[in-house]
Formats: structure tokens, sequence, C-alpha cells
């Protein structure tokens, strides 16, 4: 696990319970309580073999450069940039095979993989990968709802507008102040990840704000179809059986859902999936206007451990899921949910 932060340490505290995998340690770039927390947690922690003096308060076990080749896979979820650079300088050379995360690119002179991961729709082109990269929240959730749309009505869509409503920053990022403004993004990456693997003629079209807040991801997604709109019933049933994809109505804000996951002991605060709110969605003529909230950090968690499987033991898409479910109990996290946030 090459970075510590809000993705690594999420995901390395999870697949340490997987007794199919052994962790040989995470690695670290800046000195600060992440590592007195991986060592108390039982982590082995590696360093860049140019920072060894800086974390000499520490009981550190080595350098990343070090430990790197004799690692099956690495899921690299160093700060975003530095995956292309731990591409080159230590991947490559030692024919090690990575997971990158969203921060990265896929095009361009600093691409770190060929292919973004998403579990609902190409599972099975992660086999025999070197790289590949898991699509940042806000991509892996635009999967989880355009793929199953897709399926069912296919070219009767005949376009996808998505207003995506950004969180600032993590609630754990204590690092990066949120300010008291709304920005935007003129060419945002959502657009061209999200059709890298649903396909380049997805009519799909994005605006990105971001917002002053700490919780969650809001999308705002107009689906018009080639003639009536189905009804909100259908598209809420189109979801029932999705996995990471919870119904929830009466929630009054993305606070209220992750106050409840709270109080329920999930781990992190995370619920790990897509919410959408029912009594927010609504058909007008040739429309469905859905509304839903995303996870932010937590969803790409449990898909880095299917991608994990993909890669590591090309294994059957349905026995991955199952493993899966063993270590992040979705199904129940959605039945906890959706009893909580019932219809009254």
């Amino acid at each position: 696990m090459n970075g510590y932060g809000s993705i690594g340490s999420r995901i390395a505290q999870f697949i340490a319970d997987d007794k199919d995998i052994e962790v040989a340690g995470v690695g670290k770039y800046s000195p600060d309580e992440k590592v007195a927390d991986a060592i108390s947690r039982g982590f082995k922690v590696f360093v860049p073999k140019n920072k060894i003096d800086s974390f000499k308060n520490y009981r550190i076990a080595g350098s990343i450069e070090e430990i790197i080749p004799s690692c099956d896979l690495v899921i690299d979820a160093s700060p975003g940039g530095l995956g292309y650079e731990n591409k080159k300088k230590i991947y490559e050379p030692s024919n090690a095979r990575a997971i990158f995360q969203g921060g990265e690119k896929i095009t361009g002179e600093k691409s770190v993989a060929q292919l973004i991961f998403n579990s609902r729709v190409n599972y099975e082109k992660a086999f025999e990968r070197q790289f590949t990269m898991q699509g940042s929240c806000n991509v892996t959730g635009m999967g989880r709802i355009i793929q199953p749309l897709k399926e069912k009505y296919g070219k009767r869509i005949k376009r996808l507008d998505a207003t995506l409503l950004r969180r600032w920053a993590d609630l754990d990022d204590s690092k990066t102040p949120v300010k008291d403004s709304i920005e935007w993004t003129a060419k945002p990456h959502h657009d061209e990840d999200v059709k890298s693997y649903m396909g380049a003629d997805t009519p799909l079209f994005i605006r990105v704000f971001k917002v002053p807040t700490r919780q969650m991801h809001v999308h705002l997604m107009d689906i018009r179809f080639d003639g009536p709109a189905p009804s909100v019933s259908e598209i809420t049933d189109l979801y029932k059986n999705e996995y990471g994809v919870a119904t929830l109505y009466g929630v009054k804000g993305t606070k209220d859902i992750r106050d409840y996951a709270e109080s329920i002991h999930f781990n992190f605060k995370d619920t790990n999936m897509i919410h959408i709110h029912a009594d927010l969605t609504e058909v007008q003529d040739d429309v469905v206007k859905l509304t839903y909230s995303d996870d932010q950090t937590g969803i790409v968690v449990p898909e880095n451990h299917l991608l994990m499987q993909a890669m590591l033991f090309k294994r059957p898409r349905d026995e991955a899921f199952k493993h899966t479910e063993e270590l992040f109990h979705m199904g129940e996290k959605k039945r906890l949910l959706e009893e909580h946030f019932k219809r009254h």
C-alpha cells in the first residue's frame, strides 16, 4: 500500500482482514500522525529513500524502493500526481504491477494506465493488466448509476446531463481549508474518464462545481429519453438489487446520512455507496431528474478490493463480489440505510 492517507488508510485496514492477502507494508511520504497510526495498527511503514532522515522519530521498516520488488501488486494511494512518478521511477524498473487512484491521468504524457476500472462495467478487462486506474469517487458513482440505465433502456436514452456538486475536502483532511466560495472547473476530467469505460459514444455532458462542505458529493442528473420517460417508481425499482446503491427517502442533507452511519458504527463513517434521493427524483415529459449523493472516498475502497481480485487472481466476478461482501457488508449497510430512511 503505497500511500496511507484518506484512501490508503481505509484500504489497508480492510484488506488486512482478507485471508487471501498479505499486506507487506504501507508507504508514507510525510512524517505526520498517520505514521504512528499505521504502526499502532501493526503495519510496517516504508518511506522514500531520500526522506528517511525526516522519519527518525518513528520506527521505520525500510524504503519504499526496497520493498516494491517483493510485492505481487502495489495499490498506489500516494498524493495526486506522485503516482506517475512512482510508475516511472519504481514500478516499471521493478516490473511491478500497480493500481492507481483517481487523482492520476489515463491520457497524455503522464498517463499511468490505459484502463479506468469500474466493477459494474468492465471487471474482466482488468485481468492480465500490469497497470490499472481506479476511477475517482465521482467517476465510480456515475458508472453505478449509468450502466443499469444503459442496460435497461439502451438507445432510448438520448442524453445524460449531470451537474456534480463536489465536496471541498474529506472529513479527515485537516490540511485543506474549506473556502467560503463556490468554484468550478471549465474542462473537468470526469466526462472523459466516464466515457473511457462506458464508451466514447455515451451521450454524457458534465458540469462540475466545488462547494464548501466535507460531507459527500451530490449529483443532479437529467436523463432525456426518446419518447415519454419512465416513471419514478420504475427508475427506483431499477436499482433495487444493485450493489452499492441505496434508495433513501426523507434525507434533508448529506450530513444526515453520515451522522446515521456514525451512529451505527460504519467504518470511518463511510457507507461505501451511492444514495438515490427518491423524493427529489421526478419526471417531466421526456426527462427523469435524478438526484443522488456519492460517498466520496468511501465509495472507491470496495472497488479497489474488487480490482485487486481481478488483477491478482482473475477471480470470476460473482465470486469476487461475494468475497468483497465478506469484508464490507454492503448488503447489510444498504438494508440498514433503506430501513432508516424509508418512505413514510
